[in-house]
Formats: C-alpha cells, structure tokens, sequence
C-alpha cells in the first residue's frame, strides 16, 4: 500500500507538507503543492479517510438533504453543491427525502450520530416538523430552497418565491389577462400569494376557486389540474403553474382540449428548468438562481467549519426574473 511517506519521498517534501496539500487547509506553495500531486498521481496514492478523520477530528464530508434528483431543480442543486465541494477537497454525502416525512426524519436522526463536518438541507417538504433533531447537532447546518415557515434556527439561503409569482402575475397583467388560474403545488403558497398581489395592483382578484392543487409534482399532475381549471372556467385565457413540470402539463392539457397556446391559452411555468425550452411552443418562465443559491450555501458551511462550526442566523432572499418565450401572448 503507498503510505503519504512514500509520497514525499517521490515529491522531495515533508510528510506534513504532503499532508497541508491534501486538507488544503494550509497554504503550500504552488510549485510544490503541484509537485506533491504529481507524485500523487504516479504512485496512485489514496488518503486513508478514516486515519485522518480520527486524527484531525474532520471527515472532509458535507452531508446534503434534497427531496429528489429525479428533476432538474435539485439535480442543479446538487450538481453545484458537489462542484464546491471539490473546489475545496471535501466530499458529498447525499440523502434524499422521496417526500417522505418518516424516510426525512429516520435520515436526520441517523445524520446527527455520523461524522461529517456540516450539512446542507434544500427544500423544505416534510422537514420543517423535524428540525428540532438537529438543534444539538456537533456541526453547522444551513438551508436553502426553504419557502413556506422559514425558520431563524439556522441560516437559509433562498428564493424570494413571493417575488417569482408576483413577476408572473404582472406579465399576465401586462399582456391584459384578467381570466388566469393558478395550478399550484400545496407547498407553494407564497408563489400564488405573489401572483395574487400582482393582480391586486389593478383591482383584480384571483379567487380561491381559481387555484386548482396538483395532486404531485408530474405532467400527469399538471394535466389534470389545468383540466379541472379549463372545465371550471371554459372562458379562462392564462394560467400560472408554480413548477415548470406543471406547466408542461398544462400544455398537454390545452392540446388535449383543442385550444391553442399562446392563441388560446397563455401558460407561464417557474423554476425555467432546461427542458421548458424545447416545449412546443417554448414556455415563458420565472428563472430561479438556483446554482447560485447552492453555491452561496455551500460556501456560508464551509466558511462556518473553518471558523470551528461558527455560522450567524440569516436570511438571504435571492431574486428571480422572468424569461418570456412563446406561450404567452395578449388574450385572442
């Protein structure tokens, strides 16, 4: 087995100075710290991470709760928290949720005895009831994508969801839609508080009856609750989904009724996840910064575990903004 004295020996440095390159949590210098991963690459050498978690007390591990990679919000979220964390020689530990309250809190409990240095938490479904299990937590925690509740228990970096359906309800207003409806998911109350206020500022409410809850987060889900918005109200002209998968059913859902969008029927999503652009036609969307939020979570923790696991309480509300594409237009 190569040892981290043979690589020094390979580098010409000190065992320590070998040991500085691979925690990166002393500064080498460049020539060298290149020369220590030269060598490291020849012999093939692989740090032995329990030794050094005994030793320094670090696991060189972030753990990361989201409650699924099956769509492409969270896989960006994870996808950018893991680039970070390579950035800074750490590893990521992924659980995910499923939606599942029991499956949530059976991982948080079991979070809570393992080493890792910090732990990010994105999304707030089925989570909010069992933070308490982590209020004698050995490491910094954070939130992001955290929308209804907010708690001040810990820091969270998000979006300001209020503001994303605001900006969705304006654009309606601006094209001059006054028939909208909203297909929402049941967590999603500040978007469609948002989406109201806009049509506030003319004097136009949108009416309880006029929020059709998908059943779950899928096309099918979006299907049927623009199905029951059309059939509620046959002479409505837009509609507002607080997910992107919802919009995309909606479209399904204005096909499968014979009307046309945007002729017909205009249809804003949120989140402008990457397949929303090759929709027919391309959906018009509130662009969420949601690379940007991981990042700046990610980073707040690992300032916190240089920092011996100090992290300040605080909120940061990043803003998102609307792509108009083609699937809206001015009510026919």
């Amino acid at each position: 087995m190569v040892t981290m004295q043979d690589v020094a020996r390979r580098a010409g440095v000190t065992k320590q100075t070998v040991s500085n390159v691979i925690s990166g949590r002393v500064a080498v210098r460049p020539a060298t710290a290149a020369r220590v991963r030269a060598a490291i690459d020849e012999l093939g050498y692989t740090p032995n991470l329990v030794a050094r978690s005994l030793a320094t007390g670090s696991t060189r591990t972030v753990g990361l709760f989201v409650p699924t990679v099956a769509g492409a919000f969270y896989s960006a979220v994870v996808e950018a928290v893991e680039d970070v964390l390579e950035e800074h020689g750490y590893h990521l530990l992924l659980c995910t949720t499923r939606l599942d309250g029991e499956r949530a809190r059976r991982h948080l409990a079991g979070l809570t005895s393992r080493s890792v240095d910090a732990l990010l938490i994105a999304g707030d479904r089925d989570l909010i009831g069992h933070l308490p299990l982590l209020a004698d937590a050995r490491f910094p925690v954070a939130l992001c994508a955290w929308e209804s509740d907010v708690p001040d228990t810990f820091p969270v970096v998000t979006i300001d969801y209020e503001h994303a359906g605001y900006l969705a309800g304006r654009h309606l207003r601006a094209l001059g839609h006054e028939r909208v409806a909203v297909l929402a998911s049941p967590d999603h109350a500040p978007r469609v508080a948002g989406f109201r206020r806009a049509f506030a500022a003319d004097g136009l409410t949108v009416p309880d009856r006029a929020v059709h809850t998908a059943a779950e987060p899928t096309v099918a889900g979006g299907f049927a609750a623009a199905d029951a918005a059309l059939a509620a109200d046959p002479a409505l002209t837009a509609v507002f989904a607080t997910h992107d998968v919802l919009a995309l059913g909606a479209l399904e859902a204005a096909r499968f009724a014979g009307r046309s969008v945007p002729g017909d029927l205009s249809v804003v999503g949120h989140d402008d996840n990457p397949e929303v652009r090759l929709a027919r036609p391309a959906l018009t969307s509130v662009a969420i910064p949601k690379q940007e939020m991981a990042r700046l979570a990610i980073e707040l923790l690992l300032r916190a575990v240089a920092k011996s696991g100090t992290v300040v309480n605080s909120l940061q509300l990043l803003r998102p903004e609307l792509v108009v594409r083609d699937s809206t237009c001015p009510p026919g």
